[in-house]
């Protein structure tokens, strides 16, 4: 995401310094006289430096969204995995009771060996 917002500051950035040039170049090159293109100029870099803001601030927007939908969902992600970690927990505990409980219940009920009965040889 960082990586994404690097790549369009950058477009934005190339986008409206190209826009000013060359909104500078046809000036310079129209036929009227200096004075004119002067007001053209600065009315046109007025013009472009509310446009840059517009934008910046647009972007900026869209990013706080970005970064509050991603942090919202990762809050969602922790509780959903909190809550599966849990009941994973419950479950093992009772497979655990019910195994101990089984093998107690095999204890009881296994008759106790019988004791070999050795008799000396004659």
């Amino acid at each position: 995401m960082s990586n994404q917002e690097n790549d369009f500051g950058t477009f934005l950035i190339g986008f409206f310094v190209g826009a000013l040039l060359g909104a500078a170049a046809g000036m310079l090159f129209a036929p009227q006289s200096g004075e004119e293109t002067r007001e053209q100029i600065h009315q046109r870099s007025v013009e472009l430096s509310e446009q840059a803001t517009q934008k910046a601030d647009e972007a900026r927007l869209k990013a706080e969204q970005l970064l509050n939908e991603a942090r919202r969902k990762l809050d969602e992600a922790t509780k959903d995995l909190q809550t599966r970690a849990k009941e994973l927990q419950e479950q093992t505990k009772t497979l655990i009771d019910e195994k101990q409980a089984q093998l107690k219940e095999k204890a009881r009920k296994a008759p106790a060996s019988p004791a070999v009965e050795s008799t000396p040889a004659a």
